[in-house]
């Protein structure tokens, strides 16, 4: 989540500011603030954009809401855009990520509400379980404060490796105090993971990274967090005081419909799973 991707995420957020700024008038940011004005909501491909899109083409029409969706692959420009204006909500991110991103950029961007689940996953096409791992294999990590801490916990959770005491989801590799295979560790940027895939062991990849590259992580997991108490919900945010804005409101509303659980159920299969 730190970096922006290389290439291609350069391209995407140029070609989104460039999107962004023709929208709006002159000296002005391209969101508006009346009711009836769209609501310009940025998001991650999948599952994100796809259950907007679900919501844009189904249920928002019938609710009087105009949507504008604009879809990028990194997980800055989403809150740098929000914070500057230019867009009027996000949907991409946990509460742990957005209070990271809070601190170290002192953004003031707050959660409006919690959507789905992402469970993050142990992958690999070398082997069919954890306990096939060889000693000294090579395992890909988000290198991302949140999504480091968090995929450690889940090879800590399944008896991989053990943590230092009240780590948490904080943890790095410096925390890891029993590694009973010699792990190696390779710290890579999130969305680089499904693509580096084959070159490591394993990698420990976000639900929506996985989905992306074809990955089912239902099914082609083979360590995977479970749902029940997990503090990595995806949520709509906005950026703070426009929590009560009519529309970011009404589209609140829409993604805790009963409608909107339905398609996720029934789309991915518990790969996302509802978090209302």
């Amino acid at each position: 989540m730190r970096n922006a991707l290389k290439s291609t995420s350069v391209l995407l957020t140029a070609g989104l500011a460039l999107t962004l700024t023709a929208c709006g008038s002159s000296g002005s940011s391209s969101s508006g603030s009346s009711a009836d004005a769209p609501l310009t909501v940025i998001a991650s491909p999948t599952p994100h954009a796809q259950i907007l899109d679900y919501v844009q083409k189904n249920l928002a029409d019938k609710a009087g809401l105009k949507l504008n969706v604009k879809v990028v692959t990194d997980y800055v420009t989403p809150n740098t855009a929000v914070q500057d204006g230019s867009a009027d909500a996000n949907y991409f991110q946990h509460v742990p990520y957005l209070e990271d991103f809070n601190k170290k950029h002192g953004t003031d961007i707050v959660s409006v509400e919690t959507v789905h689940l992402e469970p993050l996953g142990l992958y690999s096409k070398k082997v069919k379980n954890a306990g096939e791992l060889a000693a000294g294999a090579t395992v890909g990590i988000p290198n991302d404060a949140t999504n480091e801490g968090r995929a450690l916990k889940l090879l800590a959770d399944n008896n991989v490796i053990t943590l230092k005491s009240g780590v948490g989801t904080a943890a790095t590799p410096a925390d890891v105090t029993g590694n009973p295979k010699n792990l190696k560790w390779k710290e890579l940027d999130a969305a680089q993971l499904p693509r580096s895939l084959a070159d490591l062991d394993a990698a420990v990849i976000n639900g929506n990274y996985a989905l992306d590259s074809g990955l089912k992580p239902a099914t082609d997991a083979i360590l995977l967090e479970k749902a029940a108490g997990n503090p990595y919900a995806n949520i709509l945010a906005v950026k703070k005081g426009k929590e009560n804005d009519p529309r970011v409101q009404k589209l609140a509303q829409l993604l805790h419909s009963a409608e909107v659980k339905n398609y996720i159920d029934t789309t991915f299969k518990g790969s996302v799973v509802a978090a209302f």
